[in-house]
């Protein structure tokens, strides 16, 4: 592959892992398994009928669960874990044997662009789920599966399209992170509020009626006044 084929490869493979590995890493091996595309060398473990198998039921589990308001988010922050290094391990392998500096910058760069992606997406999913419909949540999760297999698609056969795209989805994602970050605050706001507080007087509550000792004086003063008034006294 050419500089720019392997760039796009490079990057292709952290973007997608930080958004859906399985299907990442089931589409590179069955593209690579029926000869629709040549993997670099380091990535032609995953064209191994076990190494798709796992991939594909993996797949199949994360369907399910990425549409589930709330499991969703859990199955997220679990993956933080795994999509990340995941991410930039096989961007480490879309290079090749260019170099072992080469190697390093894609281990860094590709572990950053999957880390960013899989925090947009985790951050997003997780403020849909504040909507009580589940409409919004399947939504953005068919759309996302969309994006990984069109994504990887586009970075195998057009990539200086897909490096263009990714550009874009970049400053896109530059921009929304704070948005995601302001409604995620918002949203812990509110549990704090539900879970996290005690119930407190109102301000403007009138105060109690005194009791005991403290209303003493002011029944006599009443008593006597009443007194003093009373002609047959």
């Amino acid at each position: 592959m050419g500089v720019v084929e392997t760039i796009a490869l490079t990057m292709g493979v952290a973007w997608a892992s930080g958004i859906n590995l399985y299907a990442t890493i089931a589409t590179l091996g069955l593209l690579g398994a029926t000869g629709n595309i040549d993997l670099p060398p380091d990535l032609e473990i995953l064209m191994d009928p076990l190494v798709i198998g796992a991939a594909g039921f993996m797949y199949f589990v994360e369907f399910f669960v990425d549409k589930t308001p709330g499991v969703d988010s859990g199955w997220d922050t679990i993956h933080t874990f795994i999509r990340i290094p995941a991410g930039a391990i096989l961007a480490a392998g879309a290079v090749g044997d260019v170099g072992a500096g080469a190697e390093l910058a894609a281990v860094i760069a590709g572990g950053t662009l999957a880390g960013a992606t899989h925090f947009t997406k985790a951050g997003a999913r997780l403020a849909i789920n504040t909507s009580p419909e589940p409409v919004t949540n399947w939504t953005a999760s068919v759309l996302e599966d969309v994006a990984v297999i069109a994504g990887l698609w586009t970075a195998l056969h057009y990539p200086a399209v897909f490096l263009a795209l990714l550009a874009v989805f970049v400053l896109l994602m530059i921009w929304l992170l704070p948005k995601i970050w302001r409604a995620l605050r918002a949203v812990y706001r509110r549990i704090q509020g539900v879970f996290g507080k005690t119930p407190t007087l109102a301000k403007d509550a009138p105060p109690r009626a005194s009791t005991g000792t403290a209303s003493a004086p002011a029944e006599s003063g009443f008593a006597l006044s009443f007194k003093a008034e009373d002609p047959e006294k």
